[in-house]
């Protein structure tokens, strides 16, 4: 099976550093502009076929996607294994922070928590077999290229992955709206973090909750009581970063 990675900045990025099995680059048969014409490049130094194609062939195949003039196929995407990512980090000697999305279905969101993990740092996102967006056009280009960059972890049971970091000296917050949650912005994230994060409107699961080290709340002061699930991850993604570097 094969996936399409579509639009210039997830294309350009699957090219240069993704380690999935480049098939194949579709590109509008038309004038190309500066940036089209790097992709292009970039696939020929890959010795990687480039088909020629109809602005409407790209559209049929992106769908909803907005192509941008190019699709790139490539081979299915393979998640990363939890063993793996843990060994990963303990060699790399530095601490540890992950992201685990309890329920996140969305793929616009999705992709926007990926963008948002990769540039705070994050180590790698694990997410459930089931009740999850998995990874599609969608999900790629609003990463803009993420997934080339972080690893995605898929695991059949959410609570057992929090337990296993646990065992290996990583402190699991859930971030919550509960009133008797710490504030985000008070609490000592520094270290080894995993933040689990549920979905927009439920939040995170009663078992995934209760085995969660303790519940952090955004402090917010306006009359809306909460915020898009890609926002909130966002603004505490980068507070445990903040945080980090400070040490």
């Amino acid at each position: 099976m094969s996936d399409f990675v579509v639009g210039i900045n997830p294309v350009k990025e699957t090219l240069l550093h993704s380690s999935r099995q480049l098939l194949e680059l579709w590109i509008v048969k038309e004038k190309l502009n500066e940036r089209l014409d790097e992709i292009v490049g970039l696939a020929e130094q890959k010795h990687l076929p480039v088909r020629q194609v109809e602005r409407r062939d790209l559209q049929r195949l992106a769908g909803q996607v907005p192509h941008q003039g190019v699709l790139l196929r490539v081979a299915a995407f393979i998640y990363s294994d939890l063993d793996d990512i843990l060994s990963r980090w303990r060699a790399s000697g530095n601490a540890a922070f992950f992201l685990l999305l309890d329920g996140v279905t969305d793929p616009h969101n999705f992709g926007a928590i990926l963008r948002s993990a990769e540039q705070a740092g994050c180590q790698a996102v694990i997410v459930p077999k089931d009740r999850s967006c998995p990874v599609t056009a969608v999900v790629e280009k609003t990463a803009a290229g993420a997934l080339s960059h972080i690893s995605l972890c898929q695991v059949v049971n959410l609570s057992r992955a929090i337990d296993d970091l646990k065992k290996n000296g990583i402190w699991c917050y859930g971030l919550a709206g509960d009133a008797g949650a710490s504030d985000l912005f008070l609490s000592d994230l520094r270290g080894n973090i995993g933040l689990i994060v549920g979905s927009e409107g439920r939040g995170i699961r009663p078992n995934v909750r209760s085995h969660c080290d303790g519940l952090l709340a955004i402090p917010m002061q306006g009359h809306l009581d909460s915020l898009n699930a890609s926002v909130a991850v966002g603004i505490a993604l980068f507070e445990v970063l903040r945080q980090n570097r400070q040490i």
